[in-house]
């Protein structure tokens, strides 16, 4: 590097003591060593402060690159364990699913049974009531007979003849 900032200071002497045709000036060298002076000083005093603002600033960028990729490296594991939570979830419901379909099924079953028992208590509760009426139809079509016949004093009928009355009335 410093072998470039003297190219770059040497080279505009080279090309304007180059010219013959301008007078004789020898004051080019007092300017040169003037000029030079200037740069070291200038060198020594800013080198320093340009090399620290750039070595900051060098370490700031990475300092924030680095903060950027943990922050990236965090991103990616919250994503990874919120796709994890996501596929647990997933099957968690189908579970929930398969067993709510399950229960469905099963209850299905006890309410056909039941239904199917209610049903049958049904048939065989109208069957006895109408056992029972007709039980009762019949005692009433007896008592009414036999109402009618012991209504009449002068009626003589033996134990056959009312017995055949009883059951064409009954029949």
């Amino acid at each position: 590097m410093k072998t470039k900032i003297l190219f770059v200071l040497f080279v505009p002497i080279f090309l304007f003591s180059a010219t013959s045709d301008a007078p004789k000036d020898y004051d080019i060298v007092p300017r040169t060593i003037n000029f030079i002076i200037f740069a070291a000083i200038l060198y020594y005093l800013i080198a320093q402060p340009l090399k620290n603002f750039f070595i900051n600033r060098s370490n700031g960028i990475a300092k924030r690159l680095e903060a950027i990729s943990e922050k990236l490296k965090d991103s990616k594991n919250k994503k990874e364990a919120a796709i994890k939570r996501v596929d647990e979830a997933n099957v968690l419901a189908k579970d929930i699913i398969n067993t709510a379909h399950k229960e469905a099924e099963n209850l299905k079953k006890g309410v056909e049974k039941d239904l199917s028992q209610d049903i049958a208590n049904l048939i065989k509760n109208y069957d006895n009531q109408k056992e029972f009426e007709k039980r009762k139809m019949t005692k009433e079509a007896v008592c009414k007979v036999l109402d009618e016949i012991f209504a009449e004093k002068n009626l003589k009928l033996d134990q056959s003849d009312l017995v055949d009355i009883v059951l064409k009335k009954v029949g």
